[in-house]
């Protein structure tokens, strides 16, 4: 990923927070197939290896996890809020014009080669982590435990789990660094103004003691 040194995010634990407020990330891949590219739910476990360990689960009837398998490396995007920055935003545009839009956003790219797994047991135990994450807060919350057993192992057999301990890590946080603060300060502005509740996300992250 370009990252230029303004936009580097390099604090783990705050890498590691966008990463579990992603709900959904992209695992890519080459191998012998090509261009591989998943999207799914994925599992931190941030106290393994020095930058974490990601679990996550393929359909079996999906090739990509046989790429995984064979050995390729992985790249897995968690893409956080993003937004179009408006020229006029910034005040110097009033004084001499040179000003062009862009886009702010934040990401995270985690690479590493995954072990693939299907042992029954440890599939269980990584789709009861998954499922009791997603269903918390909520009145009844949904368990592996409330559908029947048979129909669990079907489900199961149907899918192909991987461990893909992170041996690299970039966070990008393009949130206009590069500018004034007066313009830093025009786009937050105009960011708050928007209906979007994205746009709004990423004015919170560009001011986040408001």
């Amino acid at each position: 990923m370009y990252c230029p040194a303004a936009f580097r995010q390099d604090d783990l634990p705050t890498l590691h927070a966008q990463m579990r407020s992603s709900g959904l990330a992209i695992v890519t891949s080459s191998g012998a197939q090509g261009l591989q590219a998943s999207h799914l739910p994925l599992l931190l476990a941030p106290e393994e290896g020095e930058f974490g360990t990601l679990y996550g689960h393929f359909a079996r009837a999906n090739p990509h996890w046989r790429d995984l398998a064979s050995g390729a490396e992985a790249l897995v995007v968690f893409s956080g809020a993003d937004a179009y920055v408006h020229p006029g935003w910034y005040p110097v545009k009033a004084e001499h014009g040179k000003v062009v839009p862009t886009w702010n956003y934040i990401a995270v790219h985690a690479r590493g080669q995954a072990e693939v797994f299907d042992e029954p047991e440890r599939l269980l135990q990584l789709v009861s982590r998954l499922s009791d994450r997603h269903e918390q807060g909520r009145a009844q919350p949904w368990a592996v435990e409330d559908a029947p057993r048979d129909y669990i192992d079907a489900m199961l057999h149907a899918i192909v789990g991987f461990a893909l301990p992170i041996r690299r890590l970039e966070g990008k946080w393009k949130l206009s660094q590069n500018r004034s603060e007066a313009d830093q300060a025009g786009v937050c502005a105009g960011l708050a103004t928007s209906a979007s509740p994205r746009d709004h996300e990423l004015a919170a992250q560009m001011n986040p003691t408001d």
